[in-house]
């Protein structure tokens, strides 16, 4: 059989050049001379050469040596917080401390600069801290012990040019933590009970500055009122300032996670678990003013006497009544959404926004929903009206503007450093499970699920990261602080380890040990190969990459005078000239 006129090499080599390289691998069966111009190493060798590469950057550059351990902190530490610049940190203790490190010093060690007690201000302990955008001043969120042995919480404001108490603010509860909206004004919350098991979260934007022009200026306004059910409250909120982005940073796994979310409606399609664990008669003394239902938050629940079955049916459906009636009354009083404040977009499309990222719950108290609100520019300041006379005498709560449900307890959160992932640690409760009294909520897994959720388009892009472990109950569950830079994850766990995950590929590439719970870890802004993780045990660890202690233990090799240089250059061209005088050439 005669062969057609085929194409010159040159030509298929072109074509072969701007296809992908499964492609090409396929092209190779066709014939002969396509096989040998698909194993052209001309082909390859760009492909080879970033392969090199991400070898070099997964094996060499993973935060993973541990250079050093800090040992000022006396008690468990919770949480680590970097600058912007990189330039220093900050860690909360039980110790009731914050504390301020150096990690430009020229030997290469990080050293404590500061320390400030809390117990002053009659605090448990210190929680959470965060630096503004111009790392000019510090919020520290604790534990605020009132009366009653109630504990409600407290956010304080430090100047870092002078470590001076600029102001304080209550908090409630204490894990709403608080956070920057921007240089000069923080958001915290206070909770008021409406009934057993409803009640509403206000959220507060407070100037950090509170001193003698508040007689005359605003300095605190009410933001958000949202109303809570089935015990549920708003806790965790972290400010995200989404830009638009014309090149996702992550390869996204829509294929895999489409795959997933169909497994999981197949799954939800068989007879459900019920978990009917009985109610928890729970009614601790509800306190007045100022404090008022701070102890009732239900985080913990205590032995109550056991209760008849008829009894127990009796209290599931008066809560239930009264869940159906909170609806009700919000669904008639709650200032509808505006559709198009938040509206899913595709990558590269849509305007800047501003969103407000919590964790709040409509089945249980413990958390299991993302909630998000859209922060309007005229919001982002004090002044206007104070106590949200925008709204309408009718309109009591705002809605939800988003909502997303993991399915499981909520143990933490982090944001990508452009803000356009939300990475969230959760225990999964069991699939198909039914939720039939808010105060008993499913077991949730030993297994932690960080799950990754675009904030552009508003859903989970990928399958879930696992390889670390939590052994609490949901009553006792430990917030575990994540933190992601440009190309890494990293979270605590109640294992006694750290973890390191690349957020490209999708596998677990480090494990950094302690010797109890690890509670917070932190990427350095700066430098992605600079990583710290807290522990229970009291320390803080210090881990740089393998190439990062290469070159620090690396000889200092002096410069050779430009003297040697210029001579041996003048030598060498003296005899080239003498050579060529004795070979006859001029």
């Amino acid at each position: 059989m005669e062969c057609g006129p085929v194409l010159p090499d040159s030509l298929v080599l072109e074509i072969f050049l701007h296809l992908p390289h499964e492609a090409v691998l396929s092209a190779g069966l066709v014939c002969r001379q396509w096989l040998a111009v698909s194993r052209d190493e001309f082909l390859w060798r760009d492909l080879i050469v970033s392969w090199y590469r991400e070898f070099k950057r997964l094996f060499d550059c993973i935060p993973c040596v541990e250079v050093q351990t800090l040992v000022e902190h006396t008690d468990q530490v919770l949480h680590l917080a970097f600058s912007h610049r990189g330039h220093r940190f900050s860690s909360c203790s039980k110790d009731c401390t914050v504390k301020l490190w150096d990690t430009e010093r020229p030997d290469g060690n990080i050293s404590m600069v500061h320390s400030s007690s809390m117990r002053q201000f009659n605090w448990g302990y210190t929680q959470f801290s965060q630096f503004n955008a111009d790392d000019t001043l510090l919020l520290v969120s604790g534990v605020y012990l009132g009366p009653h042995h109630s504990s409600s919480g407290e956010i304080a404001v430090i100047s870092l040019d002078n470590y001076t108490l600029l102001s304080r603010v209550r908090n409630k509860p204490y894990d709403v933590f608080g956070c920057w909206l921007n240089e000069t004004h923080l958001i915290s919350g206070n909770l008021h009970w409406i009934g057993n098991m409803t009640s509403c979260s206000v959220l507060w934007l407070n100037k950090a500055f509170q001193d003698v022009e508040s007689e005359n200026v605003n300095v605190v306004k009410r933001l958000f009122k949202i109303q809570n059910v089935n015990a549920s409250t708003i806790r965790t909120v972290m400010v995200a300032h989404c830009r638009r982005h014309n090149n996702p940073d992550l390869v996204l796994d829509y294929e895999a996670q489409s795959q997933a979310r169909r497994q999981k409606e197949q799954q939800q399609q068989h007879q459900p678990l019920l978990f009917d664990l009985g109610a928890s008669g729970s009614e601790e003394e509800e306190e007045e003013g100022e404090l008022g239902g701070a102890a009732r938050l239900p985080t913990a629940r205590h032995a109550q006497p056991t209760i008849s079955g008829i009894e127990n049916v009796i209290q599931v459906q008066r809560m239930a009544i009264e869940t159906h009636l909170a609806k009700m009354m919000g669904k008639a009083h709650t200032k509808a959404p505006d559709p198009s404040l938040i509206v899913p977009s595709d990558p590269g499309e849509g305007e800047d926004k501003t969103y407000l990222l919590f964790t709040t719950g409509s089945l249980t108290y413990s958390p299991h929903q993302i909630g998000i609100k859209l922060i309007k520019p005229e919001q982002m300041t004090t002044s206007g009206p104070v106590l949200g006379e925008e709204r309408s005498s009718d309109e009591f709560f705002d809605s939800l503007d988003h909502v997303i449900d993991i399915h499981g307890h909520i143990i933490g959160m982090g944001l990508s450093p452009d803000h356009r992932y939300l990475y969230v640690n959760s225990r999964a409760w069991p699939a198909g499970c039914v939720i039939s009294d808010p105060m008993s909520p499913p077991p949730i897994a030993e297994e932690i699920d960080l799950h990754v959720i675009d904030l552009k388009s508003l859903r989970e892009e990928r399958r879930s990261l696992r390889a670390h472990r939590a052994f609490t109950p949901n009553d006792e569950c430990s917030f575990i602080f994540l933190d992601v830079s440009r190309d890494f994850v990293a979270s605590g766990a109640e294992d006694k380890h750290g973890y390191i995950w690349d957020r490209h590929y999708n596998i677990c590439l480090a494990r950094l040990a302690h010797d109890d719970v690890v509670n917070s870890v932190a990427f350095s802004p700066a430098d992605q190969e600079l990583l710290l993780s807290a522990s229970d045990d009291s320390t803080i660890k210090v881990w740089r990459s393998p190439r990062m202690v290469r070159l620090t233990q690396a000889p200092h090799r002096p410069h050779r005078p430009r003297g040697l240089l210029s001579s041996w250059l003048s030598r060498n061209k003296n005899s080239t000239c003498a050579s060529s005088s004795v070979n006859g050439k001029p």
